[in-house]
């Protein structure tokens, strides 16, 4: 098994830092700060934060189309922001007051935004979260059994997703295929999860201070060892995908530490596979 050392490179902390996403053709780098409702854009090396939006409560997710369009996922609904401002309400995906938020996100190879959910007042996770794809304006619901829907990924036809409190990684083919339960983490709650070239996973690994590099069928190739205890997500990101960049968080931590709640870099020896742009025809 392999270590690395992951550096801080922001000088901001964030209280609960998520969801990164490399936007290549404006070569930045995009995520949110989940309990603010904040969503940033920046660039790397050297790392600079240039553009912020705000948001009136929570904000779980962010993705980006290739025409510089996000969409982000709010509390309990869907919104796109175009380059000029202009916000539109896409969906609601959660009842208004319901005590669940939307939390990680994702876009599938064909384009399409995938959202989960996590309740807001059970800390054992409730068991009817769900994970919904946004098609043709419409939401269809993949799962709906979760506790706390978490990191996705996709390689070639698999698809990979998390269900934190349990710690379970499943696994299945994608679009239709039957999910399966593919491993566990210990140590620790899996979060954010990217995939590299070579069809690994790199998972966040909450509460434990690591990133770890495991195959679909869990086994521990690789170690990311980072200075805040609270690793939230990881992407892959700079001009040839071999930077990893990790968020993390200081929510909760009492004292907190110096380097909490900063964003990672590290390079891993390896690059990442290209994120889809959202398209917002489908």
């Amino acid at each position: 098994m392999i270590t690395f050392r992951a550096t801080p490179v922001s000088d901001d902390a964030y209280e609960l830092g998520e969801g990164p996403v490399w936007d290549p053709l404006r070569q930045r780098l995009l995520w949110v700060d989940i309990l603010p409702g904040k969503v940033y854009a920046g660039r790397l090396g050297p790392f600079t934060v240039d553009q912020e939006w705000s948001f009136d409560g929570m904000v779980g997710a962010v993705a980006v189309s290739a025409e510089g369009a996000l969409l982000v996922a709010e509390q309990e609904t869907l919104t796109r922001v175009d380059p000029d401002g202009t916000r539109t309400s896409l969906a609601r995906v959660l009842p208004a007051g319901g005590g669940s938020r939307l939390n990680d996100g994702g876009v599938d190879p064909d384009g399409r935004f995938l959202i989960g959910s996590m309740s807001l007042t059970d800390v054992n996770g409730a068991t009817d979260e769900k994970l919904v794809r946004l098609e043709g304006g419409k939401l269809i619901t993949l799962d709906h059994d979760l506790t706390l829907s978490n990191g996705l990924a996709w390689v070639g036809d698999r698809f990979y997703s998390i269900d934190s409190i349990p710690r379970v990684v499943y696994g299945r083919d994608y679009p239709d295929g039957r999910r399966e339960e593919l491993f566990r983490i210990a140590g620790g709650l899996p979060d954010g999860m990217c995939a590299d070239r070579d069809g690994n996973l790199w998972i966040a690994v909450h509460g434990a201070g690591r990133v770890e590099r495991r195959t679909p069928a869990g086994d521990l190739l690789a170690v990311v060892e980072l200075d805040s205890p609270q690793p939230t997500s990881v992407a892959f990101a700079g001009r040839d995908l071999d930077v990893l960049v990790i968020t993390s968080a200081t929510e909760g931590l009492d004292p907190v530490p110096p380097n909490a709640g900063r964003l990672y870099a590290c390079r891993v020896n390896t690059a990442g596979l290209p994120t889809p742009y959202w398209n917002p025809a489908l």
